[in-house]
């Protein structure tokens, strides 16, 4: 018997548990909670669906948690919940195979879009060679500076750290990194990071 596809959230504080159990059973979703990663990994061996985690947690944290995830041979989709200053945190998820990310506090029509878009991932698979392809002739239409701040954002930079680095103004940054934006099709910060994990990954593997 296939297993049910469900949302399992990870997060240590019950209000945000019980506020994102609401929002999910209200939009039909079946969900399933847990206080700790570690209360997912020492309860769960086998799941369908997808996981949205909390990136800070006591014990064994986002990060950790989707290490863990990989070990076991549990390819769910992970989306990684961050606090406004943790974009380096969101990006170092990424790095380990978070599909998106969210900052908090979150608009409720964003969240359920980002669980939804997780939960067609894990049912239908991506093609990932055409969205490789795809994403290397985006970042080809990129002039040498637009590449700069992209790198600058990706890496989880305040827009003044990358002004200062490059030897300009911080207007300028927010210029190029709206350019950067149209140009790569990104509608939001985790997209943009996971089209330069998913390039730097191909260029990895043509090396």
């Amino acid at each position: 018997m296939p297993i049910e596809a469900m949302v399992h959230v990870v997060d240590d504080d019950l209000a945000v548990r019980d506020s994102l159990a609401f929002m999910l059973a209200s939009d039909g979703l079946p969900v399933c909670l847990y206080e700790s990663a570690s209360d997912f990994l020492d309860t769960v061996e086998e799941a369908a669906g997808c996981i949205v985690t909390d990136v800070r947690m006591p014990g064994v944290d986002g990060i950790e948690f989707l290490r863990r995830l990989k070990l076991r041979g549990m390819h769910l989709p992970v989306i990684v919940m961050t606090g406004h200053a943790d974009v380096p945190l969101a990006v170092a998820a990424m790095k380990e195979g978070a599909v998106d990310f969210i900052e908090k506090p979150f608009d409720d029509d964003l969240f359920l879009a980002a669980v939804r878009s997780a939960l067609d991932r894990q049912a239908s698979g991506v093609a990932v060679d055409a969205a490789t392809k795809e994403v290397r002739h985006r970042i080809d239409l990129l002039s040498q500076r637009e590449r700069q701040v992209m790198d600058g954002i990706v890496a989880g930079k305040a827009n003044k750290i990358v002004a200062y680095e490059l030897g300009i103004s911080p207007r300028t940054v927010e210029i190029y990194r709206a350019n950067v934006m149209s140009k790569m099709k990104a509608g939001s910060l985790s997209a943009l990071v996971r089209m330069s994990l998913l390039a730097a990954k191909d260029g990895a593997a043509g090396a």
